[in-house]
């Protein structure tokens, strides 16, 4: 069931609303850049997703294909969403960062389900053999 959530950074620059149903997988990514940032995202369909302040405080960041946007604060770090577009549909969506939630209770954390995937290995549709570090 889609529930508004609220979330932000952690210094408060970057807030958002994002309809999320935590009922359906969440995910789980072995890329270098999801593993040193502990990214854990639902996604969400791009009217969604609501940036309600802080756009000027998003620094953009993209490596490898380089279609995917990965946005930090530029003053605390915390990335709190990111932009797909190089997803197998050619569809937009918004990585929203479960951590950055404020109004998400850690029942509702505990109960979504995750999806591993073996993003350093560009395998979307596998599981890593080693998640437990995820």
């Amino acid at each position: 069931m889609l529930k508004t959530y609220s979330g932000s950074c952690h210094c408060g620059a970057v807030r958002f609303q994002a309809d999320i149903d935590l009922a359906q997988p969440t995910y789980r990514c072995n890329c270098s850049v999801c593993r040193r940032n502990r990214f854990w995202p639902a996604i969400v369909a791009p009217e969604r997703f609501r940036l309600l302040a802080g756009e000027d405080a998003l620094t953009e960041y993209r490596f490898n294909t380089r279609r995917n946007a990965h946005y930090f604060c530029r003053t605390c770090g915390v990335r709190s969403f990111g932009v797909g577009n190089d997803v197998p549909d050619g569809q937009r969506i918004y990585g929203v960062n479960l951590g950055c939630l404020e109004d998400v209770t850690p029942e509702e954390l505990e109960a979504a389900p995750i999806t591993y995937v073996d993003g350093a290995h560009d395998r979307w549709d596998h599981a890593p053999a080693i998640t437990r570090y995820l």
